[in-house]
């Protein structure tokens, strides 16, 4: 009889912890500093272009009021390698310029002004971007919001096995992304990610999330794109990871 009770105790306190629920929200407080470091790797067709990209971002809240946040980023270091038809082209922002091929110096030419953007950027604390503003506003820095932005969440708390969705357009495309709870730790939650792609590109997303459950930024992520762009098949690795300094 007391074995059974302990039995029956132990089932009625995993059930308890599988069902608690979390409510997900940015905690950012005055003066928070981030790290952020993206690694990006894209595969177009059978071999027929390449480019990897590794970044690091400097992320400083400037303000918080209520329930929302302004935050100034800006690329502290910047990594790019590109192949295609047989050229290869590179450029690393901590390289000086005599040690610069001439086609790192073309690379340069286009990527370098992205190290003087500042991106000042106003949201809320479910991850709503509501205000961005670029200084100066050098062609391609958009795209540096739209990768940089991450998950919005649920106005509702969430438990185990919960799924919500969230729709971003990006480049002629629109992504769509479901999340699951996969699982609740003591200080963590980690989230499936699945989805598909619409527009310029058709194809589907896969993914993981690792959330840290106080501050609710999303501490490291993988997302994996499998796309049909033009009839030819494109693969883009996404992996994040952030760090607070």
């Amino acid at each position: 009889m007391k074995n059974l009770l302990v039995v029956l105790l132990l089932g009625i306190t995993m059930v308890s912890v599988g069902q608690e629920k979390v409510l997900l929200r940015l905690n950012y407080e005055k003066g928070d500093v981030y790290e952020m470091k993206m690694e990006i790797a894209q595969k177009m067709g059978a071999g027929l272009m390449t480019m990897n990209t590794e970044m690091t971002m400097h992320q400083e809240i400037k303000a918080v009021s209520d329930n929302t946040y302004e935050s100034d980023m800006k690329i502290t270091n910047m990594v790019m390698n590109v192949a295609q038809g047989g050229q290869f082209m590179s450029y690393d922002s901590s390289k000086k310029e005599e040690e610069l091929s001439p086609t790192d110096e073309v690379m340069k030419a286009q990527m370098a002004p992205m190290m003087k953007v500042l991106i000042t950027t106003k949201g809320d604390n479910l991850g709503k971007v509501i205000e961005t503003k670029i200084e100066p506003n050098v062609p391609g820095a958009n795209n540096l919001t739209q990768q940089s932005s991450n998950v919005v969440y649920p106005e509702k708390e969430v438990s185990v096995g919960d799924t919500w969705s969230m729709n971003k357009d990006a480049n002629g495309m629109k992504l769509n992304f479901v999340y699951k709870v996969n699982s609740i730790t003591a200080k963590n939650v980690l989230l499936d990610i699945s989805g598909n792609v619409e527009g310029v590109g058709t194809g589907n997303i896969t993914g993981t999330m690792n959330i840290d459950k106080k501050t609710g930024v999303a501490l490291t992520s993988k997302i994996e794109m499998l796309m049909k762009v033009q009839g030819q098949d494109l693969t883009t690795n996404m992996n994040m990871t952030i760090t607070k300094k």
